[in-house]
């Protein structure tokens, strides 16, 4: 700002840079904007039923009603062969069964779910049924 003006107006500088201030901060306070994380996946929710022959299988997963997952998309992905699904969650959190996923037993399978800006997943060693919670995947 010209130094002439400031001498005839010295609050000018206040008065142009106090809204730029205000405007700063309040944006800053939006980016701040606490969200509750929601828990991973719990394993012996997960139900998994297997169809098919042995080296031929595919698998379907369930996943009872949760309020943390309404309406989240689901991914089902099969980490040993590289294959999954992409569903979305009812209103109610449930989802499934899912579409069949190419999967034998003891593969690993990542369930993930994912709300606005929150991914959580579980990866488990496939099973027939509930699944357990001791048989996570490899690191």
């Amino acid at each position: 700002m010209d130094r002439r003006l400031l001498k005839h107006y010295p609050n000018a500088m206040q008065r142009s840079v106090l809204p730029a201030v205000v405007a700063g901060l309040l944006g800053l306070g939006s980016c701040i904007t606490p969200s509750i994380p929601i828990p991973p996946p719990e394993p012996s929710m997960m139900t998994f039923q297997l169809a098919g022959d042995v080296g031929n299988r595919t698998a379907t997963f369930e996943y009872p009603p949760n309020v943390n997952f309404q309406d989240a998309v689901v991914f089902v992905f099969n980490r040993d062969r590289g294959v999954g699904i992409i569903e979305t969650a009812r209103p109610d959190g449930s989802v499934g069964p899912t579409a069949p996923v190419r999967a034998e037993l003891d593969e690993q399978i990542v369930v993930s779910f994912q709300r606005d800006d929150q991914t959580v997943s579980t990866c488990i060693r496939l099973r027939e049924g509930a699944q357990s919670g001791l048989a996570y995947c490899d690191p």
